[in-house]
């Protein structure tokens, strides 16, 4: 018998004691190559010298175990398998759920390595894994300011000088030019801050790729659901306003070049802010606008595939004061009451547009906290007030006391109230008729 189903171990044997065999090692060297005893490797070295290398082959190799399952087991097995747990590859239960539901169902113990090597030869079950969807690469776009990618980046980017903050990165896609600016937090306003600055300094941008966060974009409530509104954030409505398209990535792959340029950010800048010993956000952002950046995007950007550039015309700055504000709206109260985050506006007489009780109102917040309240685009005047006092748990005043009484107490009308007239008219008609109805009483006769 040859070397044929004999194991990679078993083959290194016979090479081993076929050197022994031309004298080219000792037996005890053998033993040290194949990490054996000495006296086993005198025993292997013997069993080779009288029946040759078929010897050294396992004698169990190519038996059935001991252990087996039958095959009348196995039949019954796999046609169940067939049956009850087989077909389409979505549909179909793999080894693992299948033998537990014989168990369970069928009453047959089966293990399940053994019941997927049984699938596998009978084409019951396949070596094929579910992959994820195959990702391509997007092609950049081809001119400067068709999408500009928006992320935040929290970071230790002074380390123990100052601060944790949130680096917001604005890159054009199409370039690589980045602008950022350092905060605390990725707010609407550091968000919207961000904007405007590239605004001001690029133009408008045709479109804005941004993470799926309630802060850019938003899931519809029930409500907007059935009246089929499209739900909006503070920040989608500044981008709505300017004409910016905002798209949500589904994934941190989808916007990967933002998600590089954080990377060179937090190698490069980090190292250059401990240099410059920057401690605050102010003094980075400084350093940001005037050094870093420019260097940069010197370093970094490239040329965009078609010289034409997509970003629009330069709002004027009142008119971005008026986008970049948050707006929400109210309803005037029955005293001409607004009321916005816990504080309180008395809405001024108006000569013209005349705003009623109970309508809707625009109150804006500006970047800095100045508020103004519109209605159907007209400023109010108004004047805040201070919130009225609520009294302490279990203290009454007496006008509550009072008030409290004389609710609980029925209302009866006075004896003089004109309710009570047609009665006493009715009292005195009767009172009338009675003598005339009734006769004279007889008078007793007097005694003799």
């Amino acid at each position: 018998m040859g070397r044929t189903g004999m194991s990679q171990e078993e083959l290194r044997r016979v090479e081993v004691l076929a050197r022994v065999g031309s004298n080219q090692l000792r037996v005890v060297d053998a033993s040290q190559l194949l990490r054996v005893s000495y006296r086993q490797a005198k025993r292997l070295w013997k069993r080779y010298r009288e029946e040759g290398p078929a010897s050294l082959k396992h004698c169990g190799a190519g038996c059935v175990s001991n252990r087996a399952y039958a095959p009348k087991f196995r039949r019954r097995v796999l046609d169940l398998v067939r049956k009850k747990y087989g077909g389409p590859v979505g549909e179909r239960f793999g080894p693992t759920l299948a033998a537990e539901h014989l168990g369970s169902e069928d009453g047959l113990r089966v293990d399940a390595e053994t019941l997927r090597r049984w699938m596998l030869a009978e084409g019951l079950w396949s070596r094929e894994r579910k992959r994820r969807r195959h990702r391509r690469r997007r092609e950049r776009k081809e001119h400067f300011g068709e999408l500009v990618q928006m992320d935040g980046s929290f970071h230790a980017w002074l380390e123990e000088r100052g601060p944790e903050g949130c680096l917001i990165d604005m890159a054009d896609d199409a370039t690589n030019t980045t602008l950022a600016q350092l905060g605390e937090e990725e707010t609407i306003w550091a968000v919207a801050d961000a904007l405007r600055a590239w605004i001001e300094q690029y133009g408008v941008p045709w479109a804005l790729y941004v993470d799926w966060k309630n802060l850019y974009k938003r899931a519809a409530t029930p409500k907007e659901r059935l009246r089929g509104e499209e739900p909006i954030t503070q920040f989608g409505r500044m981008c709505a306003q300017l004409g910016i398209a905002v798209i949500a990535a589904s994934s941190p792959q989808a916007k990967g070049r933002i998600e590089r340029i954080h990377g060179t950010h937090q190698d490069r800048l980090v190292k250059k802010l401990r240099r410059k010993q920057i401690t605050s956000h102010e003094a980075a952002n400084v350093y940001l606008r005037r050094e870093y950046l420019p260097e940069h995007n010197r370093r970094f950007a490239r040329a965009a595939a078609r010289p034409e550039d997509y970003h629009r015309r330069v709002p004027r700055a009142a008119e971005l004061d008026r986008i970049f504000r948050l707006e929400s709206e109210r309803t005037i109260g029955n005293d001409w009451v607004v009321r916005y985050a816990s504080r309180y506006f008395q809405l001024e007489p108006q000569s013209r547009d005349y705003a009623p009780a109970r309508s809707k109102v625009l109150v804006c917040e500006g970047r800095h906290g100045g508020i103004s309240i519109e209605y159907r685009g007209r400023a109010l005047g108004w004047k805040e007030i201070a919130a009225p006092v609520k009294p302490l748990p279990g203290a009454e005043t007496v006008g509550a006391r009072v008030a409290v009484a004389m609710a609980k107490r029925k209302w009866v009308p006075p004896a003089n109230h004109p309710w009570r007239e047609a009665v006493r008219r009715a009292v005195q008609q009767k009172a009338l008729r009675e003598p005339a109805a009734r006769p004279p009483l007889a008078r007793p006769c007097a005694s003799p």
